[in-house]
């Protein structure tokens, strides 16, 4: 066991404690978070954790609840007896949760979400699924019955699938953690959306924004260190292209690690910055890595494993390694590896992470010039079915057959497969988005198809139940919206990754026919000016004339300006 961290159990729960003096705290983990849901079903494991926690009220001592991507934490920092009343409170609402409190959290929740804006890097790298389901809203919350959330908080919140950590002086006396028997979950499955890597997608924000999987080691963590300094110095000191420039190293507790950077930029400065971000990777895959930057970041990571508060720091981590089946390493064997790391193994990281980066560029740029290839938006085939040729003008085409939907258009295709359909969101005025576990979703819109009652109950029962997620009406607004049941991919929160593509294509044309028209209507004005003032005088003129002709050029001009203002309200619009 790690030094100063030491190993016990109470009640059949495995317990880490470290002496700490101060408030006593103290965190339950359970080894289930947001990617053992299903997409129609997710948020189940978000509303155990508040119902959990109900009973505990308005409290003088501190405490909350998490619910991560694997894992779910309880923590508490108060005196001994709170400790105590806390997490016995935790267990005891486990085991009869308050039902009669379940349509008030589903509230909560919702407005909860409503100011929660959740990456989109994780549904482009694992698809609608697994660890990807952090990237959508928890659309199963809305149709969960009192049984759905009993069977889940049973077969998950088990005294097996927990691991206890305390510190303080000592273990509090008449700690009691009464949970059901249960078994210790794996951790969840890794899917893959990406069929191949380096790969990039264009994103509305302004910003770059790159992740990586790496195996999970000292060097990895070092080389997020390196990175971000490079960063710093590049688009920040010597650039000044960006004000945050910065990076983050999350482990997933399986043997890999995610490794984020970001680098914010403004409209003008989005070329540089996407430009200097590809700049700085390179220069870390070809081996140029400064000791003064390893040794900068390796004396923080010393400093952090050495302080004296260390060993209460690591312990929910070390509780998470403990429910990963992954023992939590000793402070000794950390420092001895953190010094013995050189620039030859935080380069070896660096080009691991080449190899599996997804970089989030501003929306209309590319990175294919980088050598990232374009994360897929359309599917490789559609299916074969009854064609619904849209009543628009030039809207893509609806194909609806018996192993899935598609919808065509200039020979691409977005298909969705009823097998593989991670949730069907259903609407009242008929509307329907499927969404396939690789993240294409397919937006079926009878009106907009002439799609007839029986071909829409057969969409309906091809999809197994479990997947369908029955919405309320729409707003008006968001009705329009979604007419046209335009491909997306990468759906999260009602906005594709196709849809979000084409939208970047639309701007770009728009502004450049804002630039075309308003300049040919500037210029005309200026005519139209010039004449209104000094035509009057010409002696050859009729004033007839010149009131006539004046008419005519500020009509034409009128009539430049025009499309100039259309695109305008419709860019405010979208």
């Amino acid at each position: 066991m790690s030094q100063g961290i030491h190993h016990t159990e109470v009640d059949g729960i495995p317990t880490l404690f470290a002496y700490a003096t101060g408030p006593m705290r103290a965190g339950l983990v359970f080894r289930v978070g947001v990617a053992d849901e299903t997409l129609a079903g997710a948020g189940i494991t978000h509303l155990v954790e508040h119902l959990a926690l109900h009973r505990q009220g308005l409290a003088d001592y501190h405490f909350n609840g998490a619910t991560k991507a694997a894992f779910t934490h309880f923590h508490v920092e108060g005196a001994e007896h709170e400790i105590v009343a806390y997490l016995d409170g935790v267990c005891t609402s486990l085991l009869d949760l308050p039902m009669e409190r379940l349509e008030t959290e589903k509230e909560i929740l919702r407005t909860e979400e409503a100011s929660r804006e959740p990456g989109q890097l994780p549904l482009w790298r694992y698809g609608a699924q697994g660890y990807g389901l952090v990237s959508y809203p928890e659309w199963g919350v809305r149709g969960l019955r009192p049984d759905d959330v009993r069977e889940w908080a049973g077969a998950w919140f088990t005294r097996d699938n927990a691991v206890l950590w305390i510190a303080g002086e000592r273990l509090p006396a008449g700690l009691s953690l009464k949970l059901p028997a249960g078994q210790r979950r794996p951790m969840p499955a890794v899917t893959s959306a990406l069929p191949t890597a380096p790969a990039y997608f264009s994103d509305g924000k302004g910003g770059v924004l790159l992740d990586a999987v790496v195996t999970d080691t000292t060097a990895a963590r070092l080389y997020a260190g390196v990175l971000e300094r490079e960063l710093s110095r590049s688009l920040r000191q010597e650039g000044g292209y960006s004000y945050t420039a910065a990076s983050d190293y999350t482990s997933r507790r399986d043997g890999f690690a995610t490794v984020t950077a970001f680098a914010d930029a403004l409209p003008a400065k989005q070329d540089a910055v996407l430009g200097g971000f590809v700049d700085v990777l390179a220069g870390l895959q070809v081996g140029r890595i400064a000791q003064a930057d390893l040794e900068a970041v390796r004396g923080r990571s010393d400093a952090t494993l050495t302080a004296s508060d260390a060993a209460v720091r690591r312990l929910p981590g070390a509780a998470e390694e403990l429910l990963a089946h992954r023992p939590p390493r000793g402070l000794d064997e950390l420092r001895a590896e953190l010094w013995a790391m050189t620039p030859q193994h935080v380069h070896a990281v660096a080009l691991e992470a080449a190899g599996t980066a997804l970089l989030q560029a501003p929306s209309g740029h590319r990175a294919d010039w980088a050598g990232y290839t374009a994360a897929p938006t359309t599917s490789s085939y559609a299916v074969t079915g009854t064609r619904f040729e849209a009543v628009r003008k030039d809207g893509p085409a609806m194909v609806v057959g018996g192993e899935g939907v598609s919808l065509t258009a200039g020979g691409e295709a977005a298909t969705v497969l009823y097998r593989a359909c991670a949730a069907l969101l259903s609407w009242p005025d008929g509307g329907r988005r499927l969404i396939g576990t690789d993240g294409l979703s397919v937006e079926v819109e009878p009106g907009e198809y002439g799609i007839d009652a029986h071909t829409m109950a057969t969409i309906d029962a091809a999809v197994p139940p479990r997947a369908v997620v029955q919405l309320p009406p729409r707003q008006r607004q968001q009705q329009q919206r979604r007419q046209g049941g335009a491909a997306s991919a990468g759906q999260a929160g009602g906005s594709g990754v196709a849809q979000q593509k084409a939208s970047a294509r639309r701007t770009g044309g728009q502004t450049a026919m804002l630039v075309i028209f308003g300049l040919l209507a500037g210029l005309w004005s200026l005519l139209a000016v010039s004449y209104t003032v000094f035509g009057a005088s010409d002696p050859e003129t009729s004033t007839g004339e010149w009131a006539a002709l004046t008419v005519f050029l500020w009509a034409i001009g009128a009539l430049l300006a025009w499309p100039a203002v259309r695109v305008v309200r419709s860019t405010r619009r979208g």
